[in-house]
């Protein structure tokens, strides 16, 4: 059947177009796409970004910055109201490597939004200026055009990746940005001197991660600024000599010492979610790999609670996994409560709090290679 192709929106090398379309066998009523510019000017095939960008409601609007930010209307993610602007950063930093995959989307809120249709925004970070359409109340018509500035704060997070122990420098490691909730934002493999540099916002908090096979991964966090600033991160990748096979914990092997629940609590947390990162990032390294979750509490509380507790929440990090592209079927979770302590801090006893917490871990056991 006929459709439409609308928007088309040039990349600052001029190597991709994104447009919107409501090519049949899309997600939705109106989609995003992207596809090659060949050398010879000509156009290779369009590619849907995929569910994390595109829903069942329309997305239309596409507009990429000169730092390969993807800015575009939606009216299938939570908004203020009809369209509302969002953005993907580093979206065609991805895309240019062929991920289309996990893109992290950013509401951008007012004054971007209001309650009306918002769309079609454009910026230009050389005058920091922009314009955008907008049904709001208050304008002349029916879609007013509006402009406005953006803002001055300018980050970037640049570093490099070293050997941990002979501080040289560590060539052809993938470094990844993840957000404060452990999504992935972008990534990039290091250039000839191990270097990497990524743009990110003001007054944020970041996870930014180095990995390669035969070498253990670093991360650091980051929390930005609200003014220009480079946050310089050395990496430190330390060479894997650790032979792990059936039976090996892996939580000593990544250096995860807990992961931590709120009290009472089995949700996954922020912090949680940095640690069971290095996990899965083994679990990709060895498609072939299975593993037991098992997590312990210590001796407070009554026994059958905390056997529930460590059940509940050695099966919320499974879920975790799983959610992150993990087969379910390479995965056991089992919850031991109180009846495997590590020391002798059984019910009575007086502990401290350092040698209670000594018995709330979590341990990753390899089942099968």
């Amino acid at each position: 059947r006929e459709y439409s192709v609308a928007h088309p929106t040039i990349t600052l090398d001029g190597r991709r177009l994104y447009f919107a379309s409501d090519i049949p066998g899309g997600y939705g009523e109106s989609d995003i796409y992207v596809v090659d510019i060949l050398s010879d000017g000509s156009l290779g095939i369009p590619k849907n970004l995929g569910p994390s960008i595109n829903t069942e409601g329309q997305e239309s609007f596409p507009f990429i910055n000169t730092n390969g930010d993807l800015f575009f209307a939606s009216k299938g993610f939570p908004g203020l109201g009809g369209f509302d602007v969002f953005v993907s950063k580093g979206l065609d930093n991805k895309a240019k490597e062929g991920d289309l995959s996990n893109f992290a989307v950013k509401n951008m809120g007012k004054p971007i939004n209001s309650s009306k249709d918002d769309f079609a925004y454009y910026e230009n970070l050389t005058t920091r200026t922009g314009f955008l359409s907008s049904t709001r109340d208050g304008g002349k018509g029916s879609d007013d055009i509006y402009t406005f500035s953006v803002p001055e704060c300018a980050q970037i997070v640049q570093g490099t990746v070293i050997d941990r122990k002979t501080k040289e420098l560590v060539s052809g490691a993938t470094v990844i940005l993840y957000d404060r909730n452990g999504e992935e934002i972008s990534f990039m493999n290091a250039d000839e001197d191990s270097a990497f540099t990524f743009n990110v916002d003001c007054n944020e908090e970041y996870l930014v991660r180095g990995v390669k096979d035969g070498y253990i991964g670093d991360e650091q966090r980051i929390r930005t600024s609200t003014i220009n600033e480079a946050n310089e991160v050395v990496l430190e990748l330390e060479q894997d000599e650790q032979e792990v096979t059936v039976g090996t914990d892996l939580a000593p092997v990544l250096d995860i010492p807990i992961i931590y629940f709120d009290y009472d609590k089995y949700n996954i947390r922020y912090d949680a979610s940095v640690e069971l990162q290095k996990v899965l990032a083994v679990l990709n390294q060895y498609p072939s790999m299975e593993i037991e979750i098992r997590s312990h509490t210590d001796s407070r509380g009554k026994a059958k609670y905390n056997k529930t507790l460590s059940n509940n929440r050695a099966q919320s990090t499974m879920q975790y996994l799983i959610d992150n592209g993990i087969a379910p079927e390479r995965l056991t979770a089992n919850g031991f409560g109180e009846s495997r302590l590590v020391n002798d801090c059984f019910d009575g006893e007086n502990c401290s709090e350092a040698e209670h917490q000594l018995n709330r871990r979590s341990e990753f056991i390899i089942v099968k290679m």
